[in-house]
Order: structure tokens, then C-alpha cells, then sequence
């Protein structure tokens, strides 16, 4: 007899964590899967793609209704979760009923931080984290009217971007020295907003929002130095929080996310979690790749496979406003060297990170196309004191004998 599978959140962790569960031991659990959007799982990350108009809806979606009837799969989504019994083995739900576990996996994934500023009730307040968010946004974003985006990381530069797209007007506020500071150095940071500038989005750094302007709707954004940016739509893009309220009202262990082990275990035998919601050695991450990684993981460990977690090295290759970013590894650590090159007038920029003879991070602006292969790099160790001199300049300077490029002058910073 199958055993019952319990996951809470229908995200694209949950979509990667069942496909590669249902290969490794079909037929062996009964899963059932809890979903509070009215929707099957998309792509989170072709929201902002979503906004701009450049894919439809049913593009993002991850899988059809009949991949998971094929898997064996009970859908439940549409309701909430609104209680977990760890020691009945049930997870309550919303309007009634509930669900009887073996195993659980709480991938409850995150939610937008809403900044407690005088005004946030107005109606034109939105945040952009999911499809009823893009919703919201498109119905606000007719042409001329104008945004304001409150955050310069990726999801504030995302939400800019397709309400760009959707002809409004927008200005992008952010409290930092430079954008997306996460991923990007102060001078990768100054392209960026230079690119972002030239499509027509107005960017104001070390700006920090005092209140929302309005009667009974958003009439602007005041700032702490009294400037008043006019407004007819605000989207809070200012970071995420792990959603851990099931797991906290279950008494599972739980800081800054849901605590879990290297097999991605709770503190409840039995109890797991994983994605954005989870918390492995000090740390949250909030990008897909990650979540990937921790679905594999659970899978192999529920299939009786020896696995573990061990973290996952930060990496984001992406289209943000357009123009290609990619960031991984460490930029900051001492006994480091970087090595830059740019191009202002193609608006491409690289630097790379060397720690003695491995490359310990990569920033690239404007042209990712050898993306992976400096990932590879960081991820396998592998020296580079061959290629050390041609390594900036990509895959094909390096190793390539008499006819390789003639390489551009780089620069050492």
C-alpha cells in the first residue's frame, strides 16, 4: 500500500520535487498536493515576461493537468492550509476537512515584505510576487500612468521592467548606493542603472520612502528628504520572507525560515521542507536553483537513497530590464583579486574573482554567453593558472593555440 505524501505549496519546487520523486520510487507514496493559488504550478520567474506581455499565461505554467493525473498525483488547490497536526499526522484545511500524512514537505515558498509606511492601505499599493499580483499591476499599468517601484533588486527591477513595457511611467526607488547589490559590484551596479536609464526608467538610489500620498487612492510617494514623486501605482518590491506560520504553530524549529537538516528534515521525524520557506545551515536562499538542488535531495533520501544537502552556490543568470545578468560565487572575502574588463559603448562588464589559482566568483553584464562555463569553473575548483591572462575574455580566448583572438587589453583592479 502507498504511503500518504503530504506537500503544503503548489510552486516549482514542489513540480521539481515530485517529478524526480515519482521517478526514483513510483507508485511508492500516495502523494496529495495543497495549493492556496487557484492555479497549477508556473514559472515564478517569467512573471515579469507576464507583465510585459511576451508570454501568456498558460506559457509559464511548469505542467499540465495531465502530467499530474499521470503521476498519480491529488491536486488540492484553490484552499489553504491553515494547520498542521504533527503528532495526528494531518494538515488542517481551510473551509474543513483534512488530510492524513506519512510523510510531510512544507514548500510554503515566500511573501512579500510590505513596508509598514504611513498610507500602505491605499488602494494602488500593490506587491508583485504572484499571477493575481501580475493581474492587479496590468490593470493598473495602462500607458501614461505612472509607477513607482519601491526596490532596486531583482523583483523591483522585474516588476520595473514589465511595467515599462505595459507604457507607464516609471521611477524606481531604491535604499541602497547601486542596484541589485546582492548580486553586483558598485560598478556593475552604475551599467546597470545606466541600461536601465536609456529604456526610459528613471532610477533614484539612496532614496528612502517616508510615506504614500493619497485619499483614497495612492497619489504619490514621499520621500525622507520631502520630495514627492506623483503616483497613480506603488509596488512594494522590497525583499521576501519565508512563510513559516504552519511550522511555527506546529512547534517545528524555526528562525529566520523552517530549520531542516542536511536530508532536509524538520525538527519532526517525518516533517520536511524545502525551497524558500527553508532554512539549512543559517541560511535562506531565495532563487530557483537552490530549490532544485533540495528537491533532488528529498527525493533521493524518500526513494532510501543515501543524500545529502550541503548548500548551493549562489548563481543568477538572468534577463533583468532586458539586459543579461549573471553573479555567482564570493566578491567580498579577502586574499581575492578581481580582474575587470568593460565595454561602456557595447554596455558589457566583467569581473572575475580569483582566490590563488581558482576562480572564486563572476559578474557579467551585457554578454553572459559564457555564463555556465565560469560557473563550472567556480563550482569544480579547477585551476585556471593556464588561462589565468586570457580568462576575462571568455571561453574561446582560452586554450585556443595560434589561433585564438588577439585578446582587448583587460584590467587588473
Amino acid at each position: 500500500m502507498s504511503e500518504p505524501l503530504v506537500i503544503v505549496g503548489n510552486g516549482m519546487a514542489t513540480a521539481r520535487f515530485v517529478d524526480e520523486l515519482t521517478k526514483r520510487a513510483p507508485g511508492r507514496y500516495a502523494i496529495a498536493v495543497i495549493g492556496e493559488e487557484p492555479a497549477l504550478a508556473y514559472n515564478r520567474v517569467l512573471l515579469s515576461s507576464l507583465l510585459a506581455g511576451e508570454v501568456a499565461e498558460q506559457d509559464i505554467e511548469l505542467k499540465s493537468r495531465g502530467w499530474w493525473e499521470s503521476k498519480g498525483v491529488t491536486l488540492v488547490y484553490g484552499r489553504r492550509a491553515t494547520r498542521v497536526d504533527a503528532r495526528a499526522r494531518q494538515v488542517h484545511l481551510e473551509g474543513g476537512g483534512c488530510l492524513d500524512f506519512s510523510k510531510l514537505v512544507l514548500a510554503t515558498g515566500s511573501e512579500p515584505i510590505r513596508l509598514p509606511l504611513p498610507g500602505v492601505e491605499l488602494c494602488g499599493v500593490l506587491t508583485f510576487r504572484d499571477l493575481q499580483d501580475v493581474g492587479d499591476i496590468m490593470r493598473g499599468a495602462a500607458p501614461k500612468k505612472r509607477a513607482v517601484v519601491i526596490g532596486g533588486g531583482l523583483l523591483g527591477l522585474e516588476a520595473a521592467y514589465g511595467l515599462a513595457k505595459a507604457g507607464a511611467q516609471v521611477t524606481v526607488v531604491h535604499l541602497i548606493d547601486r542596484l541589485m547589490e546582492r548580486q553586483l559590484d558598485a560598478r556593475g551596479g552604475a551599467m546597470l542603472k545606466a541600461a536601465l536609464e536609456a529604456r526610459g526608467i528613471e532610477v533614484l538610489l539612496e532614496a528612502e520612502s517616508a510615506a504614500i500620498e493619497g485619499q483614497d487612492k495612492v497619489e504619490g510617494l514621499r520621500l525622507s528628504d520631502g520630495r514627492v514623486l506623483p503616483a497613480d501605482l506603488i509596488v512594494m518590491a522590497a525583499g521576501i520572507r519565508p512563510r513559516a506560520e504552519l511550522a511555527r504553530m506546529a512547534e517545528l524549529d524555526v528562525k529566520r525560515g523552517i530549520v531542516v537538516d542536511d536530508q532536509m528534515q524538520t525538527s519532526a521525524p517525518g516533517i520536511y521542507a524545502l525551497g524558500e520557506c527553508a532554512e539549512h545551515r543559517g541560511l535562506c536562499y531565495g532563487l530557483v536553483e537552490p530549490a532544485y538542488e533540495q528537491a533532488r535531495v528529498l527525493a533521493l533520501h524518500l526513494a532510501g537513497a543515501a543524500a545529502a544537502y550541503e548548500g548551493s552556490l549562489l548563481a543568477t543568470n538572468l534577463k533583468v530590464s532586458g539586459v543579461d545578468v549573471f553573479s555567482a560565487g564570493d566578491f567580498w572575502e579577502p586574499g581575492t583579486e578581481p580582474i575587470l574588463f568593460t565595454d561602456p559603448e557595447q554596455g558589457i562588464y566583467r569581473k572575475l574573482i580569483v582566490r590563488e589559482t581558482r576562480l572564486a566568483g563572476a559578474v557579467l553584464l551585457g554578454d553572459t554567453a559564457d555564463s555556465l562555463w565560469y560557473l563550472d569553473l567556480i563550482r569544480s575548483g579547477t585551476s585556471i593558472a593556464v588561462m589565468r591572462d586570457a580568462l576575462v575574455f571568455g571561453r574561446a580566448f582560452c586554450g585556443c593555440g595560434e589561433d585564438a583572438p588577439a585578446m582587448p587589453q583587460a584590467e587588473a583592479a
